[in-house]
């Protein structure tokens, strides 16, 4: 055996695995910007007392955060159909670091805030174009190559909590430990975005990379005419309630253990890295897609995560860290397993001339409605309490569970 036998194939072993090169790199490029963004709630108890600022205040960081980053999906989407993806990601990528790095300087609130917004910009364009490229890179797989594109995105919920805390005990910079992690995050996501640019490309040179070479680029009412059909409507209303209520839970968790949970501060984050470490479920629900449809995978997900959600707002305050857990658990598992189906089901349903820009324009609706959720979770938190607040968040997925079950028995 030599090793042009292996690199050509012959054994198999690094062929196969060149051949999933693409998958692992835009997979990370997605960890390192969820990892940044999941890095602020649980920093949120130590910049109210840094800044002396309001849980309002935070989740109003927070929303414009995820505003910018709504406002970069349809752009985004539509410059990938026109020009083609890697370059997209690529900028986002640099974008991105640039943003963590500006998080290591010793600054007033204003300046963390916009650092923020510049962390939402560049990872706004990851999503939305990564699911077309992975779709066109992996056709007969793409259930599963978005299962592992998502789950390793959760995984980022999983380490950053995790970071924030190990940081604590290393030499920081400019005298705060979390600087550090940021300064380690910006320098990470821009090395990943320049291996991402000169390794992708090849696995499209076979493909067309968008509209980049036609003559006729889609048209916005391309893009909206597609809400015409009654049951795409009904379905990008379920993402949006979902988007809402997932990003005001996961804004602002860590504090609703410690506040209405009750419980120290340390178990409160081991329990927000829980609702991620269960994202492996989302390699079942990916895979499963791909073989027996998508609706009722739907329905499952977002019943079993309104299960979960009910559990967390009625065992508050009366159940320990084991009961709160298990809720958190449950919430995960369907909220995670709902991920990747949507992203198969979207695909599915888009014409390919415009998937880019169509999955831009839906993101931007769901991801808009989801930063308003921080905003909306943090005002009731105050002026109501968090009980109340999480318990709006039930009933909002509440519904979006239902009418994904109604849209699963019409199609039946």
């Amino acid at each position: 055996m030599t090793a042009d036998d292996i690199t050509t194939g012959r054994f198999g072993t690094l062929s196969h695995l060149r051949r999933y090169d693409a998958l692992a790199l835009t997979a990370l490029v997605w960890f390192l910007g969820k990892f940044l963004r999941y890095a602020f709630p649980p920093l949120f108890g130590q910049f109210q007392t840094i800044y002396g600022v309001s849980r309002t205040a935070l989740g109003a960081a927070f929303t414009g955060l995820m505003l910018v980053y709504a406002a970069m999906q349809f752009p985004s989407g539509y410059v990938a159909d026109r020009v083609g993806s890697v370059g997209v990601i690529t900028v986002g990528g640099v974008v991105t670091g640039l943003g963590a790095l500006a998080m290591v300087v010793d600054a007033p609130f204003a300046v963390l805030a916009g650092a923020m917004l510049l962390i939402g910009a560049g990872t706004g364009t990851y999503k939305t174009v990564a699911i077309d490229l992975l779709a066109r890179v992996y056709p007969s797989e793409t259930g599963r190559a978005l299962g592992v594109f998502d789950t390793t995105g959760s995984m980022a919920g999983v380490a950053a909590p995790a970071a924030v805390v190990a940081a604590a005990a290393l030499p920081g910079v400019f005298g705060a430990p979390w600087r550090t992690l940021f300064l380690a995050g910006g320098l990470a996501a821009l090395g990943v975005a320049l291996t991402f640019l000169v390794r992708v490309p090849r696995h499209l040179r076979e493909q067309p990379t968008g509209a980049g070479g036609s003559d006729s680029a889609p048209q916005l009412r391309e893009y909206i005419s597609l809400f015409r059909r009654p049951k795409f409507s009904a379905f990008v209303t379920v993402t949006i309630l979902f988007s809402f209520t997932y990003n005001g839970l996961v804004a602002f968790l860590p504090l609703y253990l410690t506040g209405a949970g009750g419980l120290p501060s340390v178990t409160a984050n081991l329990l927000y890295s829980s609702l991620f470490a269960v994202s492996l479920v989302q390699l079942v629900t990916g895979e499963a897609s791909d073989r027996i449809g998508v609706l009722p995978l739907l329905a499952g997900t977002l019943v079993t995560a309104t299960a979960g959600l009910v559990g967390l707002v009625v065992l508050s305050g009366t159940a320990g860290a084991v009961g709160l857990g298990a809720s958190v658990v449950v919430l995960g598992v369907g909220a995670h397993g709902y991920r990747p189906v949507r992203g198969a089901y979207l695909v599915d349903v888009l014409p390919e001339s415009v998937a880019g820009g169509s999955l831009g324009v839906v993101r931007t609706l769901l991801v808009a409605a989801g930063a308003v959720g921080p905003a909306a979770v943090g005002y009731l938190s105050e002026v109501s309490g968090f009980r109340v607040a999480f318990g709006v968040l039930t009933a909002v997925l509440g519904a979006a569970a239902a009418l994904t079950v109604l849209l699963w028995v019409i199609d039946r």
